[in-house]
């Protein structure tokens, strides 16, 4: 009998886990010779989001020789500054403005195509499965084999008290 004790089970199981999680092996599991780059979730990012109106970064990282002289003449005072210069200060930090936000999109339309695709299709199925699936209607749904069953149940005097024969005059020949 093979006898592990439990610190060289541990070093087993540890040295296959080191091993399944190496770079070779995460590009072996993913067919393919790319390896994808990871994002950094723990970094703050930007977002544009009416609800958080104050992102955890700046919309620009990287600023050019014109952005830092313009954040030097920001710590100024504001009445110095012209409205591009503003506008341009609020665009390094915010993508966009609350009313671009605010902007309705057009992506109305790519749901409702899909929806009126999605509708097509099913009554197409529909057509389908009427034409070639479901049999043909019955003899019994016609208005000739109706008004011949009316007659006959009529004639034998079915449920005369309160129900279908109730309702006709039998003397009249109608309806009552």
């Amino acid at each position: 009998m093979l006898h592990l004790t439990a610190g060289r089970l541990g070093s087993r199981l540890a040295s296959r886990a080191a091993a399944a999680f190496t770079v070779g092996s995460a590009r072996m599991a993913s067919h393919s010779q790319e390896v994808v780059d990871m994002v950094d979730m723990s970094k703050p990012m930007y977002w544009d989001r009416r609800d958080i109106p104050l992102p955890d970064r700046p919309f620009k990282d990287a600023l050019t020789a014109a952005d830092q002289s313009l954040k030097q003449k920001e710590k100024g005072p504001w009445g110095q500054l012209t409205k591009e210069e503003k506008i341009a200060l609020y665009r390094m930090s915010f993508c966009q403005t609350y009313p671009e936000m605010n902007q309705p999109s057009a992506e109305w339309k790519t749901v409702m195509g899909g929806i009126f695709i999605f509708i097509g299709i099913t009554g197409l199925v529909v057509w389908w499965q009427s034409v070639y699936v479901y049999p043909e209607t019955p003899r019994t749904f016609d208005e000739e084999w109706q008004a011949k069953q009316i007659k006959r149940m009529l004639d034998m005097r079915i449920n005369p008290i309160e129900g279908f024969s109730a309702k006709w005059d039998y003397e009249k020949g109608q309806w009552k």
